[in-house]
């Protein structure tokens, strides 16, 4: 099955997906948006990595920022923080420049890495993407955390690969339903950003005066 342009959902929905679906829904279905220090920062790196019109050549690497990517079989679409070209005989063919290369995409994120897979899952998505576009296999990439200020090398194994498009289908479906799931609190809702959008501990109430009761023993 392929995906049309007009279908296409936000690759960088997957992070949110994979951390509570329902601030995905609230964010992408209801459009629902509210930033707070982590999301202010993120956005920060981002906007220092997201400059299309920086392409850096270092011997014989291409480096290439807001690289626009997108994959019909998955029916999304976004932008590569950074990829960066490789050149290497067994890569692939790059209008306008000599040789062949390789691709190794880097993901830049806040903080450090994450005991959770969200960022993992999103870059996985983003090499299936630069796969489909340029008729080859990516067997790595890697994501750069702003606290530790390195690296982090991540395999693409076929389970990762697996979770991604099984996520997408259920990111589709529940976007043609419309359908906002319902909250599991747990202690990281108190970093999300919606967290006063979503009101959390209401799910977890089992009646009104039981919130009430819990909300004046938290003031």
């Amino acid at each position: 099955m392929e995906y049309k342009e007009d279908e296409y959902l936000m690759l960088s929905g997957i992070q949110h997906f994979r951390f509570c679906r329902r601030q995905w829904a609230l964010i992408h279905i209801e459009q629902q948006w509210a930033e707070n220090v982590h999301t202010v920062v993120g956005e920060l790196m981002h906007q220092k990595a997201h400059d299309p019109y920086l392409t850096e050549k270092r011997k014989d690497v291409l480096i290439t920022r807001a690289l626009p990517i997108s994959s019909k079989m998955l029916g999304i679409s976004g932008e590569c923080d950074v990829v960066e070209f490789h050149k290497n005989d067994d890569g692939v063919k790059l209008h306008g420049h000599r040789g062949l290369f390789q691709i190794y995409p880097v993901e830049y994120k806040k903080g450090k890495p994450k005991v959770s897979e969200e960022d993992i899952l999103q870059l996985t998505a983003q090499v299936m993407c630069l796969e489909e576009m340029f008729c080859t296999e990516i067997s790595e990439g890697a994501l750069f955390y702003g606290q530790i200020r390195r690296r982090e090398s991540v395999k693409i194994s076929k389970e990762l690969r697996d979770q991604v498009v099984d996520m997408v289908k259920e990111m589709h479906q529940y976007y043609d339903r419309k359908y906002t799931p319902h909250v599991k609190y747990s202690k990281r809702c108190n970093s999300c950003s919606l967290k006063d959008i979503c009101i959390p501990r209401i799910g977890k109430a089992t009646s009104a005066e039981k919130y009430i009761s819990q909300a004046l023993e938290d003031m």
